[in-house]
């Protein structure tokens, strides 16, 4: 591989890998947030890092989730990024919400994409933390095996990125399996978030 940083990434998404299959599920699933005004999550969100995914391997920068309401139980969801080689990746799915309750815990699916296609299904998308202005959110399966820190913004301050390990932390997560996600404006670099 000739691009170093496409290097440190698959070496970072390996060792990630490798800890995530050793780590002990936590006790408890992963819990929603008491209320989300679903109109005010609407819009697009920058990822400031995950726990990587294989369906994420090819995005090297500026991944996004643009959400559209569509009705009272579905939204839209649009995932892009910017590839290694520059070009642009996306995929277009649903969201339906699975906590009326709540409006946190959906079911998030992707036509033609293996295992996740059908509308209903269980949750694997929980809204586990929003900031009081909706500038930034956690969200994960309720296992723990994904974990995403979105934010409206593509950048953060050094106490934001302190605050979001905290929240990340206290949320049952190991803050060293989220990897940080180079974006436009922000951070460049790829390294555990227990390092920021």
């Amino acid at each position: 591989m000739r691009n170093p940083l496409l290097r440190t990434a698959v070496g970072l998404f390996s060792a990630a890998g490798a800890v995530l299959l050793a780590a002990p599920a936590a006790a408890a699933p992963l819990a929603p947030v008491p209320s989300l005004d679903v109109q005010r999550y609407m819009g697009t969100w920058h990822q400031l890092a995950a726990i990587p995914q294989p369906f994420s391997l090819n995005c090297a920068s500026d991944t996004r989730a643009t959400y559209s309401l569509l009705d009272a139980q579905n939204v839209r969801v649009e995932n892009s990024c910017t590839t290694w080689t520059g070009g642009s990746s996306g995929v277009t799915g649903n969201a339906r919400v699975n906590d009326p309750a709540t409006m946190a815990q959906l079911h998030v699916s992707f036509p033609g994409v293996s295992t996740q296609d059908s509308l209903d299904g269980p949750t694997n998308y929980v809204v586990s933390h929003i900031a009081d202005d909706y500038s930034w959110a956690l969200v994960g399966d309720p296992a723990r095996f994904s974990g995403f820190v979105l934010s409206r913004s593509a950048s953060a301050t050094a106490e934001r990125w302190q605050e979001i390990r905290s929240v990340v932390e206290s949320r049952g997560y190991n803050s060293c399996l989220l990897l940080t996600s180079p974006t436009t404006g922000g951070r460049e670099d790829i390294r555990p978030l227990c390092t920021v």
